[in-house]
C-alpha cells in the first residue's frame, strides 16, 4: 500500500485550505508535465484555484487505474498487479506533494479552509483502495506465490511492504468491521488536522509588546535588534516577541527579568490549553482514542503494538528496555547537573531560591559560561549562515565528492528559497536541493526534510528519475545591520536536516515508494543525527568557521571550549528526550478509552524521568505534533534508538578518519543510497560489521569511560 501511503501522508499531516474554480483545467498547471529545468515544481504558475481540481481529477484517474488492475483479465502476477499498483496515482501524488509541503512552509487561510474540505474526500478515497477486497485479492494471490515468482530482493521487500499495507490498512476486515474502519481513519485525518491548525494558529496569535526597555536586561543586541523589527512588521512600538524559536529561546535563555522568562515561559507551554477555539485538550483524548480503537479493530492490544509491528524495535517491551537503559545510566548524572545549576541560582539569588523550568536554560547558560567560557553571542560571528551553508556544502563534497551549484532558472515558492543543482563526483546530475532557512508567519515551527519529487528508475527506459529535496528550517533572521548569525544549536539543527537531504538525494532504488527516507520511522534519524557528529570536530568547524566582518578563524581556543562543553548538561538533555518517549508510549500503550485529565495523566507518564519540578498549568501533549500530527505516534524512542545508531556509526569515522571516503562511500552505498530495500538491522551491519550497542552513546556523553 506504499503509494496510496506516499500519497495520503503527505496530505494529511497538513494544516491548510478553499474553494476552488473547475473551470480552470486548461491552464492547471498539473494537468500538464512541466517544462521547467529538471522538471521543477513551477510555483509561479501554481495558484490556489489549481489545487482542488486536481486532486478531483487525480483521484479520478487513480481509481481508474486501481479497476484496470482489478479488471485484468490474466491471473495476477507481479508486472500485472505489483507494478501498476506501485505506479498509480502520479497525478494526485503530483498535487499532494506541493501542496502538503506549502502547508506547512507557506500556508494561508485560504490553503487551511481547502484541506479541511478535501480531507474527508481524500480520507474516504485511500479507503476505497485500501479496502478495495478484489484488489487485494489479487496482492495476496502474488504474495502467496512469491517463493516460486523469481523475484529480486527489492521486488521481494516492495510486494511483502504492500501486502502488510493492505493487511494493516484494514483489508481483512469484513462487513461492519470495514465500515466501522473507514469511519474511524475519516475522523483520524479531521483530527490531525485540527491538531495542527491549532497549534499554528496559539504559536501565531501570540505578541508580547515591551515597552520598558529595562525589560531587556542581558538580552543579547542580536534579540533586542530582532524583536525592534518584529514590532514594526506588527506595526506596534517598543519590542516584540513571539513564540517562534528565534525569539523564544533567547528570552528563556539571557533575560535578567524573572517574571519575563515565566510569562513567556508560560505562554509557550500552555498553548492550545486556553478556553477558546484552538483548545486541543479533547481533541488529544480523541486521537489517542481513536488510534487505540483502530488497532484493536485490526486485532492488536493497543495502537503501539499496531504501529512497532512495522519498526526495527517491533515491540513495546523493546522500546521501554532502551528507555529504561537510558534512564538507570543517565538519571545520577542528570541529578548532579541540576544539583550544579541549583547551587549557582542559589548562589546569585539566595540560599531559598528554588529553580523552575522557566530559570533552567538561564542559569545553565551562566553556569555554562562560567565553566568554558562560552556562549551563543560568543559564537555566533563565526557562524554566519552564508558560511555555515559553505561549511556544510563542503562536508558533503568531502565525504561524498557532490558539488552544489545554485540556479535561479529554478522556480521557488517564496523569495527566502535557494534552489541548487546537485552534481555527483563523476559529474551527472544527481537532485534538486531547495532550503528555506527564515520563520515568517505562513510558516510552522521546527525544522524539517521533506520532498517535492522522489527517486525511482523507469522500468521500461531504465531511465534514473532523480530527486527535489526541500530542508526547511527557522533560524535567526538578519537585522538590518547583520547577517544572519547562528547559535550553535542552530547549525546543528542545519546538519541534522541536511542529513535527511542526503538521505533522499543519494537514494538509488527501482520503485519510488523504497526510495530514500521510505524506512523504519526508528532508522531515518540516523542519516540526520550521524551528521550532528561534525559540529564539534576541530576538522570540520576549521572548514568554514571564519568571523564574519574580520574573517578571523575560530580560535583554537573556542574549538576546543566547543568540543569540552559538547556534554554540558547532556544527561538532563537524555532524560528530556527519554520522558518524551514515555509520554508517546503512555497515549499508545493504552487499552481502554481515556476520559481523564490530560495535564494529569502526562505528569504521571514522564515523571521518573523529569528533574526539573512540575508546572501543573503546563501541558506538552497538546501541542506534541510529531506523536499527534506528524508521523511518531508511539514512535518518538526512534530518536534515541536513532542516537545509539548514529553515535556506533561515527565512531567508525573516528576511528578511520572524519572525512574518511572509504567509511562515507560505505555508508552512503549500504545505507543512503538502500532506502527501504532491505531491514534496516541488514543495512546497518553491512556498513558497520556489527550489530549497534549502547556502550559508543554512553562514551561519547561521557556517561561511561572505555
Amino acid at each position: 500500500m506504499n503509494r496510496l501511503k506516499t500519497i495520503l501522508s503527505a496530505f494529511c499531516v497538513i494544516t491548510l485550505i478553499t474553494s476552488c474554480n473547475m473551470n480552470t483545467e486548461n491552464q492547471n498547471p498539473f494537468f500538464e508535465d512541466y517544462t521547467t529545468l529538471h522538471g521543477t515544481v513551477p510555483f509561479d504558475d501554481i495558484k490556489i484555484e489549481h489545487y482542488e481540481p486536481a486532486f478531483i481529477e487525480g483521484m479520478k484517474q487513480h481509481k481508474a487505474e486501481i479497476d484496470a488492475i482489478v479488471n485484468t483479465p490474466e491471473a495476477p502476477t507481479f508486472p500485472n498487479t505489483i507494478e501498476p499498483y506501485e505506479k498509480s496515482g502520479q497525478l494526485l501524488s503530483k498535487a499532494s506533494r506541493v501542496f502538503s509541503v506549502l502547508r506547512s512552509a507557506e500556508t494561508n487561510d485560504e490553503m487551511q479552509a481547502l484541506a479541511m474540505k478535501l480531507t474527508p474526500l481524500l480520507s474516504e478515497h485511500s479507503n476505497s483502495i485500501s479496502l478495495n477486497e478484489q484488489l487485494f485479492a489479487r496482492i495476496k494471490a502474488v504474495y502467496d506465490q512469491r517463493e516460486s515468482a523469481n523475484l529480486t530482493g527489492e521486488q521481494l521487500q516492495l510486494l511483502q511492504d504492500i501486502y502488510n499495507g493492505f493487511a494493516r490498512g484494514g483489508a481483512n476486515l469484513q462487513g461492519e468491521q470495514k465500515e466501522k474502519y473507514r469511519e474511524l481513519s475519516q475522523k483520524l485525518s479531521l483530527l490531525t488536522l485540527q491538531f495542527s491548525e491549532n497549534c499554528l494558529k496559539e504559536t501565531n496569535d501570540y505578541l508580547k509588546v515591551i515597552t520598558d526597555s529595562t525589560l531587556l536586561s542581558g538580552l543579547p543586541e542580536s534579540a533586542i535588534t530582532a524583536a525592534k523589527e518584529t514590532a514594526q512588521e506588527k506595526g506596534v512600538e517598543g519590542w516584540a516577541f513571539t513564540l517562534h524559536a528565534p525569539s523564544y529561546v533567547p528570552v528563556m535563555t539571557y533575560a535578567d527579568n524573572r517574571d519575563l522568562r515565566k510569562e513567556i515561559y508560560m505562554a509557550y507551554n500552555t498553548q492550545c490549553t486556553h478556553d477558546n477555539e484552538h483548545n486541543n485538550l479533547d481533541v488529544v483524548k480523541e486521537l489517542a482514542n481513536t488510534r487505540m480503537e483502530v488497532a484493536q479493530l485490526l486485532g492488536y492490544k493497543d495502537y503501539a503494538s499496531y504501529m512497532l509491528e512495522d519498526r526495527m524495535a517491533q515491540n513495546s517491551e523493546a522500546v521501554y528496555n532502551l528507555l529504561n537503559q537510558l534512564l538507570d545510566a543517565y538519571t545520577p548524572t542528570a541529578k548532579n547537573e541540576y544539583a550544579e545549576v541549583q547551587a549557582l541560582a542559589r548562589k546569585e539569588a539566595g540560599s531559598s531560591f528554588e529553580l523552575m523550568p522557566w530559570d533552567w536554560s538561564y542559569y545553565s547558560n551562566k553556569l555554562k559560561n562560567e565553566k568554558y567560557q562560552i556562549n551563543d553571542e560568543m559564537l555566533r560571528p563565526y557562524f554566519e549562515l552564508s558560511n555555515v551553508k559553505k561549511g556544510v556544502f563542503g562536508l558533503a563534497t568531502k565525504l561524498y565528492g557532490i558539488t552544489f551549484k545554485e540556479n535561479k532558472e529554478i522556480p521557488v515558492y517564496h523569495k527566502d528559497v535557494t534552489a541548487y543543482e546537485v552534481f555527483d563526483k563523476d559529474g551527472k546530475f544527481l537532485a534538486v536541493f531547495y532550503t528555506d532557512f527564515h520563520p515568517r508567519a505562513g510558516k510552522r515551527s521546527g525544522a524539517w526534510m521533506t520532498s517535492f519529487k522522489d527517486q525511482w528508475i523507469d522500468q521500461k527506459t531504465g531511465e534514473n528519475s532523480r530527486p527535489h529535496v526541500t530542508i526547511v528550517m527557522n533560524f535567526t533572521k538578519p537585522t538590518q545591520d547583520k547577517p544572519a548569525l547562528l547559535t550553535f544549536d542552530e547549525v546543528e539543527t542545519f546538519m541534522h536536516e541536511f542529513g535527511h537531504a542526503l538521505h533522499g538525494m543519494f537514494a538509488n532504488t527501482n520503485y519510488e515508494s523504497l526510495s530514500g527516507t521510505a524506512v523504519y520511522r526508528d532508522f531515518v534519524e540516523l542519516p540526520s543525527q550521524l551528521m550532528e557528529n561534525f559540529s564539534t570536530e576541530k576538522e570540520f568547524l576549521h572548514t568554514f568557521a571564519n568571523h564574519y566582518e574580520t574573517g578571523e578563524l575560530i580560535p583554537d581556543e573556542l574549538v576546543q571550549r566547543i568540543i569540552d562543553s559538547s556534554n554540558f548538561n547532556a544527561a538532563y538533555a537524555c532524560l528530556r528526550q527519554v520522558s518524551f518517549g514515555l509520554l508517546d508510549m503512555a497515549w499508545y500503550t493504552r487499552t481502554e478509552a481515556f476520559e481523564g485529565d490530560v495535564k494529569e495523566y502526562e505528569h504521571k507518564a514522564w515523571e521518573k524521568a523529569q528533574v526539573l519540578p512540575t508546572v501543573d498549568e503546563a501541558c506538552m501533549s497538546v501541542q506534541f505534533s510529531h506523536i499527534f500530527a506528524g508521523g511518531y505516534s508511539a514512535g518518538y524512542y526512534s530518536y534515541k534508538w536513532a542516537e545509539v545508531l548514529d553515535a556506533d556509526a561515527f565512531s567508525l569515522f573516528k576511528e578511520k578518519g572524519i572525512f574518511n571516503e572509504e567509511v562515507a562511500t560505505s555508508f552512503r552505498e549500504n545505507i543512503l543510497s538502500k532506502g527501504g530495500t532491505e531491514h534496516p538491522m541488514t543495512l546497518y551491519k553491512r556498513f558497520r560489521g556489527q550489530e549497534p550497542t549502547i556502550d559508543a552513546l554512553l562514551m561519547r556523553n561521557g556517561i561511561k569511560t572505555k
